[in-house]
């Protein structure tokens, strides 16, 4: 029943954050009372039906304005999340992710990612979000964009891009080479993510780089057991990330969306919550 029950909570909680339905008539944006409350996943502020705000986007507001007053507010969120569940965000709230995961259901060949391109989100994260924007506030060098969301989320273009464009005249009128350049990644992301496992979240995401910091010491945990695991490989093989559970049962990819847990026929695999 893992698959069911994870599916309806990605749908729910696709529904509940996209929810405003009139942005979505209207070519609007929400900007009532809930955008001060961060969705727990990657979903883009300026969605007309988002109620709630990136956190992604928050972050890259906080470090262009030091002054901001919630600046505190975004990273205790994260940190308290990551603490709690760890990556599991991922695996179970995250609209971008399932978005993925439906895509890689379309019967293409399927080809896999090298590990080592699973290290480029660190440097995205560290570059974009907190870097960049630390060098506009510090030697004020007119870096004040939110390089993430600008240059190349593809979420921000699915979700948000796209939908404003098509009903707003005025913003078609003013799309240019930058549109073309965040649509270009969305549409490879698209295509890469028929072929490949979650590739956004596993290559490019930010937000899951700072949740998967959170898996080693988060207090929902993944157990494996050395005694019932046969290592017949079936855990990797439904895995959305291509995790190797068995070899690292709380590794820095595991999005917690026990998959794994589901089709072990010797049940070595578990998780709960507690200390580590």
């Amino acid at each position: 029943m893992v698959k069911i029950k994870r599916y309806w909570i990605q749908i729910t909680s696709l529904l509940l954050g996209n929810s405003y339905v009139k942005g979505f008539l209207e070519g609007t944006i929400y900007n009532g009372n809930l955008k001060k409350i961060c969705f727990p996943g990657l979903n883009c502020y300026s969605c007309p039906g988002a109620l709630g705000s990136c956190p992604i986007g928050s972050m890259q507001a906080i470090a262009l304005d030091i002054k901001y007053k919630f600046s505190m507010y975004i990273a205790g969120i994260l940190i308290l999340i990551g603490t709690i569940v760890g990556r599991a965000v991922c695996g179970w709230i995250c609209p971008f992710g399932f978005f993925q995961e439906l895509l890689y259901k379309v019967p293409l060949k399927k080809i896999g990612i090298h590990k080592l391109f699973e290290k480029i989100k660190y440097i995205i994260l560290f570059v974009t979000v907190f870097l960049l924007p630390a060098l506009y506030i510090s030697f004020d060098l007119g870096l004040d964009s939110p390089y993430f969301c600008k240059l190349i989320c593809p979420a921000g273009t699915l979700e948000a891009g796209i939908p404003l464009a098509i009903a707003r005249e005025d913003i078609r009128s003013t799309l240019g080479l930058l549109f073309g350049w965040k649509l270009a990644i969305l549409i490879g992301v698209i295509l890469l993510s028929m072929a490949a496992k979650r590739p956004f979240c596993r290559v490019l995401c930010p937000l899951g780089a700072i949740y998967s910091i959170f898996n080693k010491v988060s207090f929902y945990r993944m157990e494996v057991s050395s005694t019932k695991c046969i290592r017949c490989g079936k855990c990797k093989s439904t895995c959305p990330v291509d995790h190797t559970i068995y070899e690292n049962p709380n590794g820095l990819e595991c999005i917690r969306c026990g998959k794994c847990k589901k089709i072990c026929t010797s049940s070595a695999v578990k998780s709960h919550f507690g200390n580590f």
